[in-house]
């Protein structure tokens, strides 16, 4: 049997749950738990002025939405970076 051939996970071999759990992702995750932890406590309305218009919205809304165009850029970085 050629070592392609033989099972990973019998007899302590590395499952794909194991392996899918990089430092990378577990990083992420705890960052993505602190990030809605942080941003569900500040639910006070606040005033928010993007360009010229004021806006009146909760903070964790804005948290959020700050949050989803940096992970929307890091994206794009990432995704021009492979190529």
């Amino acid at each position: 049997m050629s070592p392609q051939e033989t099972s990973r996970t019998s007899g302590g071999g590395v499952s794909r749950f194991t392996e899918a759990l990089t430092p990378g992702r577990i990083g992420m995750a705890v960052l993505a738990i602190v990030t809605l932890v942080l941003s569900f406590q500040n639910t006070r309305q606040v005033e928010i002025r993007p360009l010229v218009p004021e806006v009146s919205m909760p903070l964790c809304l804005a948290l959020l939405a700050t949050a989803l165009i940096g992970a929307a850029c890091g994206s794009c970085v990432v995704a021009r970076r492979r190529k």
